[in-house]
């Protein structure tokens, strides 16, 4: 398929935003960002615009022009704002996952958008840069971002401590991913040497994902993990990713004590998608 017609993305903001919800002394909120923190839904979460409309703008910047937005059944605040505000770059179309059963099922629920065509994965509480979306509509076949641990820490708002949150990646000698490690323990965690690649949920994937997501069980969480059907992917499947090290920042709202900081970088860029 030519590369110039991967043009679609979908984004995970269904999310219950369980650790938004918890109150934090520490975070110096404005009134409104308090009420949408309570509400679990970090995609709109204010910041002069909703959080979610900056990282349409970078979606849009780097040349998509299609865009899926998984939400739960509760999230009409975020059908409203894209109804009430017109974009000019990009078709915003939704998908509704019934129930909070993981991120494998979250992106079943956007397979009609995708039918047979190639998309990007992202979640929708990840401010990523448009370089590193731009450079992902450029794979040849599947693939996967791998954040350098060591840029996340300095020049975005993660600590290093959160690290062991996410998943990390092992590559191959030829670049392409060997195994997802999720949620590591953090003294493995510490003892690696750089680059440690982090996984921020920013994938390139074939409709094939999908039968992958279908097919494992869940997790012992409960929940249908998209790093599971990944491996099985690989394994069962034969679908090799290629892992994109760039060493650009993510900013990450994982909690409250997040949005002052993340505010502070994005809240005067232009927003335009």
């Amino acid at each position: 398929m030519d590369r110039s017609q991967v043009d679609r993305v979908v984004v995970l903001a269904a999310g219950r935003g369980t650790r938004l919800r918890k109150a934090d002394e520490d975070a110096a909120l404005t009134a409104e960002q308090a009420q949408v923190a309570a509400t679990g839904l970090k995609a709109m979460v204010p910041m002069g615009r909703p959080f979610l409309d900056f990282l349409l703008t970078n979606i849009a910047e780097a040349g998509y022009r299609q865009v899926c937005l998984v939400i739960g059944p509760d999230h009409q605040i975020v059908r409203d704002h894209y109804r009430q505000v017109v974009p000019e770059r990009l078709a915003i179309s939704f998908a509704v996952q019934h129930e909070p059963r993981g991120t494998a099922d979250a992106i079943t629920a956007a397979s009609d958008f995708v039918d047979r065509h190639p998309f990007v994965l992202l979640n929708g509480d990840n401010y990523y840069a448009p370089e590193v979306l731009a450079e992902m509509r450029q794979l040849d076949g599947c693939g996967v971002a791998g954040f350098q641990r060591r840029v996340l820490c300095q020049q975005g708002n993660v600590p290093r401590e959160r690290i062991a949150r996410f998943a990390l990646l092992m590559s191959r000698p030829d670049g392409t991913l060997e195994k997802i490690i999720e949620k590591p323990d953090p003294a493995f965690v510490s003892g690696l040497p750089e680059p440690v690649l982090v996984n921020m949920n920013c994938w390139r994937f074939s409709p094939a994902i999908f039968s992958a997501c279908r097919a494992i069980e869940p997790s012992p969480r409960g929940e249908y993990e998209l790093p599971d059907a990944v491996t099985y992917a690989m394994r069962r499947c034969q679908i090799s990713f290629r892992i994109l090290t760039t060493d650009t920042v993510v900013l990450d709202l994982s909690s409250r004590s997040d949005i002052e900081q993340v505010a502070k970088r994005i809240s005067r860029r232009p927003v335009r998608f």
